[in-house]
């Protein structure tokens, strides 16, 4: 029997254990994340801010690390920056919603193994982990924000600003709460 989820470094240098630390500022996102690892045996942290991330790995260096480009008050590139000088550097995939070309550079240059356009999932996540060092294809113009993913932000900012109350959300969305709720139960992040 195949395993579901192989180790995104087979061929390469394996980690002595597959732990992962996710800075990210969202918290429905970033438990979404920590939820999807942990089903592919990853021990998983998370920190909302790159003083924390920094913290955090400074205590037990993470074999891997999802890094927000936007964070509170400092660029998840501070992060990636720090990151490189920990012993061993943990393998970096840097995630933003606002792609650009200088900062997908910028976060190669700095040692991430791979930037991703958000959302993405999982798989496309432990996939970047796979590609060699260096590996400086970055997809930035290959996704375009669909009609879709654009509700799903709107509704997940409005989730937030009512403190994740489903009728609320659901009244200020203008819909009814039971489509609502069929609608975040259907995305998921694999």
């Amino acid at each position: 029997m195949t395993d579901p989820h192989p180790d995104p470094l087979s061929g390469a240098q394996s980690r002595p254990e597959k732990t992962m630390l996710i800075v990210e500022d969202d918290a429905p996102l970033a438990e979404t994340l920590v939820a999807a690892f942990r089903r592919r045996g990853y021990r998983c942290r998370h920190a909302r801010s790159v003083e924390e991330a920094i913290e955090l790995a400074s205590a037990e260096v993470p074999g891997f690390a999802v890094i927000d480009l936007k964070l509170p008050g400092r660029s998840g590139l501070d992060c990636v920056r720090a990151f490189a000088l920990l012993d061993p550097v943990p393998l970096m995939v840097v995630l933003t919603g606002y792609a650009s070309i200088a900062t997908a550079v910028e976060a190669i240059k700095l040692g991430a193994r791979h930037y991703l356009a958000k959302p993405s999932t999982a798989s496309e996540i432990e996939a970047a982990f796979a590609r060699e060092e260096g590996d400086a294809t970055v997809p930035l113009t290959a996704r375009r924000a669909s009609l879709r993913t654009h509700e799903w932000e709107h509704i997940q900012q409005v989730l937030r600003e009512v403190d994740f109350n489903i009728s609320e959300a659901a009244r200020r969305l203008g819909m009814h709460r039971r489509t609502l709720a069929r609608k975040l139960a259907k995305q998921q992040v694999n």
